[in-house]
């Protein structure tokens, strides 16, 4: 394996699609100029936009940014006036268009905090799921979530908000609600709550941090086989020990096979794919990855898989990065039998860094690639059991959520059927265990 291998600051998190690193910027002019120019533009906009150039120059996997001459570009942006750091702002994205890769990406600071609370698994606020009820048309608790303020309190699923704070969410979007119900950790809301057999009431609860839940998980009889079906929606910071305590949970309960449900997960942190896969994978490689300069990393499994009964994954066209790592992994090592439709195709690793304005900028930096070396980038993975879904029968999944992962959801069906027929690989009774790679850090998909 080639040890030129880019390795990451301790202090980074990097994303398969979008990262969040605390790394200082490096010019690639000399040290005096730089501090002459930095002075000069300091807590100014066009400071902002030099600190996204710099990041592209140093960071980006493609080394003549799209045949681009980067050099000029950073003469044209730097010889602009900027009245505000909007203006900035599009300067930067028309910049970052000329490379041609969408995953590099600026985000405003808006949208670079939705990002970060995405990614760590965790929000500030009272711990419910709520929905716009389709009969009723008033927001309604779907799931008040554990250890939760809103659980401790009582709230129950059903329960209707007719107020936040004294406003009315009459005609008020899920969107909107969420957004007056977050908040400072420590500070006080008041809901108004309306519950069937009884009259409108008040609760008044104290906003925490909440871990969001990415992780389900029950114990299913399917004939006369116990099958433990996990779905995961994102690999978020709190993925990977959700998922420890799925597999340790049903363990306990004795399930004769395992059924992964990733469908619809759009990815996260590299990190907790990489933990994910040794939790059902004891050897053999997980993902390679390749940066600017070609150096190469494989990442292996290190003999701590929780579980060796038989594994079926799900997957579908909008399963992409951290989820078709993870796949990718199973897969190739022969480890679980793959159901669904083609993945997403996404196999580019970046890096996310928050600037100085609390706005962001999300750098390719990587190129990855599963054990068996296979390029999957816009292609995806091809199932070992390709079984797309009508569209009849994906609108009945989407209005009728309660059937997913039942004999009602026919991938789920077929991958019962195959974990039935003892018709696929179970975990190789031998394996050379490979080094372990220490390069590792949590990048996301």
């Amino acid at each position: 394996m080639n040890q030129s291998a880019k390795r990451y600051s301790p202090l980074q998190i990097v994303l398969i699609g979008g990262a969040i690193a605390t790394t200082a910027t490096v010019s690639v002019f000399g040290s005096a100029w730089t501090r002459c120019v930095l002075a000069a533009l300091e807590d100014s906009p066009k400071a902002l936009v030099d600190q996204v150039w710099q990041l592209v120059n140093r960071e980006y996997v493609d080394g003549s940014f799209n045949q681009q001459d980067w050099i000029a570009t950073r003469q044209s942006l730097l010889s602009k006036e900027y009245s505000s750091n909007e203006q900035a702002y599009v300067a930067i994205r028309e910049a970052l268009q000329k490379l041609g890769d969408p995953y590099t990406r600026f985000m405003d600071p808006q949208q670079f905090k939705a990002l970060t609370n995405q990614t760590s698994g965790e929000v500030s606020g009272i711990g419910i799921r709520m929905e716009m009820n389709d009969q009723t048309q008033r927001l309604t608790v779907l799931e008040a979530i554990e250890n939760s303020p809103a659980l401790k309190a009582g709230i129950k699923a059903g329960d209707e908000i007719l107020a936040i704070d004294g406003k009315s969410t009459q005609k008020m979007s899920v969107e909107e609600a969420s957004g007056l119900i977050r908040g400072k950790v420590g500070s006080p809301i008041k809901l108004q709550l309306g519950r069937t057999g009884r009259s409108a009431f008040d609760v008044k609860l104290t906003r925490a941090i909440i871990e969001v839940p990415t992780v389900r998980y029950t114990l299913k009889q399917e004939g006369n086989r116990r099958v433990g079906y996990i779905r995961l929606r994102e690999f978020s910071g709190h993925a990977s020990e959700q998922m420890r305590r799925a597999i340790q949970d049903l363990n306990a309960q004795e399930p004769d096979a395992f059924v992964l449900d990733l469908r619809g997960n759009p990815g996260g942190l590299l990190n907790s794919s990489i933990e994910i896969a040794r939790m059902w994978l004891d050897n053999g490689g997980i993902v390679r990855t390749v940066n600017r300069a070609g150096g190469s990393e494989l990442t292996n499994a290190n003999r701590t898989a929780l579980t060796q009964r038989p594994l079926a994954i799900l997957v579908d066209g909008n399963s992409a990065s951290a989820s078709e790592i993870l796949t990718g992994a199973l897969k190739d090592n022969n480890r679980a039998v793959v159901i669904g439709s083609q993945t997403f195709g996404k196999a580019m690793v970046q890096s996310v860094h928050p600037l100085a304005d609390g706005s962001g900028l999300a750098v390719t930096i990587a190129h990855y690639y599963t054990p068996d070396g296979t390029d999957i980038n816009k292609k995806g993975i091809v199932p070992d059991i390709k079984l797309d879904l009508t569209a009849a029968q994906e609108r009945q999944l989407a209005t009728n959520p309660n059937l997913v992962g039942t004999q009602n959801d026919p991938q789920y069906a077929r991958a019962i059927a195959a974990l039935s027929s003892n018709n696929f690989a179970l975990p190789p009774a031998s394996q050379t265990n490979q080094p372990v790679s220490s390069g590792a850090r949590d990048l996301k998909f």
